[in-house]
């Protein structure tokens, strides 16, 4: 299979759900960003005897996501309960509400210990995730004053979007399988978007929720944050990526955003090139002048981007960077000023 192959040609309509698989649904939230939606899904779980929901992701915690699950709720879940919500990473489009469905349905959370942890750090500004923080790292990144200052009035919104967490969890593990309806679902922990990503595979279905690890259409966002500023997620999500090659070609990707496709192996590949081809940009234009994370960003992006915006892509130039470095083809050097710069060592 040479490129990604879609076999829904429409996602579900807002409330109400698809069977894209036996027992498997597929439902879709909105999200007030450019990026517009994310795909949850809802899995029968139990037995025939004594039925149940399984939820993966939650949304974003505000009202119009919750007025859309309790449509969910009256028209789809009904008198059948929810015993577990799993949420495969800590960003608050998956996380959101997490606490707000296990509060309604008595559910436990079942997540990995870094997302989990990683979101009550995140929610309380803690282990370097606050806005301050991130600015500093920026700015020893080359980001100027000004647009500094844009970042902080956009201030804090993962609290906002994360309105509370649970106090407890049962912990996923990589490589344990747990059981879904009678069918086993392998856990698959993947590395570089956030720190303990879970996807989860059942060969019965041939069938990957792959959460945001592999997309069909867009690179996923892979960033260098305060709390590990000298890391290489890059390295990370690229190795996490290529486990993938060893499902079937022909596995059903149930991603995150966008539709459902087959092709894992096609759309692999295709990202490795896209940033071999951004990696060489970069080294090209290194080799040049030294050159900051902020003077990079038209190379990786080459579009105007907004606040938003650059919040993701100072946190990926600076992993693209690290990644350079780390493979020696880059040296880091940090001038008078305080500033990170890369050139040829």
């Amino acid at each position: 299979m040479s490129t990604p192959d879609y076999p829904f040609a429409n996602p579900p309509a807002p409330a109400s759900t698809i069977e894209v698989a036996p027992g498997v649904h597929w439902l879709r939230m909105v999200l007030p960003f450019q990026l517009d939606h994310i795909n949850l899904w809802l899995l029968e779980d139990g037995s025939k005897e004594n039925p149940s929901w399984l939820m993966i992701d939650t949304g974003l915690g505000d009202e119009p996501t919750r007025a859309l699950w309790e449509r969910i709720f009256a028209d789809k879940i009904g008198a059948t309960p929810v015993k577990r919500v799993l949420v495969t990473h800590y960003h608050p489009d998956h996380a959101g509400n997490a606490a707000w469905l296990c509060g309604r349905t008595r559910a436990e959370l079942w997540m990995t210990r870094g997302e989990y942890l990683t979101a009550h750090a995140a929610r309380h500004g803690a282990a370097g995730y606050s806005t301050e923080a991130q600015i500093a790292l920026f700015q020893a990144n080359g980001l100027d004053e000004e647009r500094s200052k844009e970042l902080l009035v956009r201030g804090d919104l993962y609290r906002a979007l994360v309105p509370e967490f649970p106090m407890s969890h049962r912990r996923l593990h990589d490589g344990e399988r747990i059981f879904v309806g009678g069918r086993g679902w392998r856990v698959i922990v993947g590395h570089g978007h956030a720190p303990e990503h879970v996807s989860l595979h059942c060969e019965e279905l041939n069938l990957l929720i792959s959460g945001d690890m592999l997309l069909p259409r867009i690179s996923t966002n892979v960033a260098v944050r305060p709390i590990d500023p000298w890391s290489n997620p890059l390295r990370l999500f690229l190795e996490s990526i290529a486990r993938y090659r060893d499902l079937p070609e022909d596995v059903l990707v149930l991603p995150s955003h966008g539709l459902p496709f087959r092709g894992a192996h096609a759309r692999i590949a295709q990202l490795e090139t896209h940033h071999q081809q951004r990696l060489a940009e970069l080294q090209l234009a290194c080799v040049a002048s030294p050159r900051t994370a902020a003077e990079v960003l038209e190379i990786l992006f080459r579009r105007k981007l907004d606040n938003s915006q650059i919040f993701f892509a100072m946190g990926e130039a600076i992993a693209h960077l690290h990644y350079l470095q780390y493979e020696g083809k880059l040296a880091r050097t940090v001038g008078a000023d305080g500033v990170a710069r890369f050139a040829p060592g």
